[in-house]
Parts: C-alpha cells; structure tokens; sequence
C-alpha cells in the first residue's frame, strides 16, 4: 500500500532542481517557489540559514527513490550537510 504523499510532477521538478543546487541551496522568489513551499510543508525541504531552500535527508531519501531511480540512474544521494 502507497502511504507517502503523492508528488506532482512539477514538485518532482522542484525537488530535483533543490537537489542540484546542494549545499549551497535554491533561493526563494523563483518560479517554483509554491512548490518548494509544498515541500516544505511535507517535511522535503527545509531553508537555510539564508533563507534559500535546501533538501533534507526526508526530501533526499524521497528524491532517491522516485526521481533518480525512476530515470534509470543510482547516483548515491548528496549530503544535505546539516
């Protein structure tokens, strides 16, 4: 039984695009931002110090399985450094 939240399509997008920013973050103000917001909400991201958003190791685990192991790739997932 599925018992996660489901993702839309554009949130995926939104926690890929988080995941390639790293460390450094995905700054506030941009297209996504309701999405990143939803994901905040979920517990997948999380903002830094500076106010950009970053993954947290829920968000990493989650983008892991349903965006790098969907494309075919098995990519380790990156630190979240927190």
């Amino acid at each position: 039984m599925w018992n996660e939240p489901y993702l839309e399509t554009c949130c995926r997008s939104a926690l890929h695009r988080v995941y390639l920013a790293g460390p450094g973050g995905r700054p506030c103000g941009v297209k996504d931002d309701a999405c990143l917001e939803r994901l905040e909400r979920m517990g997948f991201v999380s903002r830094n110090g500076q106010g950009r958003f970053v993954a947290t190791d829920a968000g990493l685990a989650r983008h892991t399985r349903e965006v790098l192991l969907h494309e075919g790739t098995l990519a380790p997932p990156r630190s979240s450094g927190s």
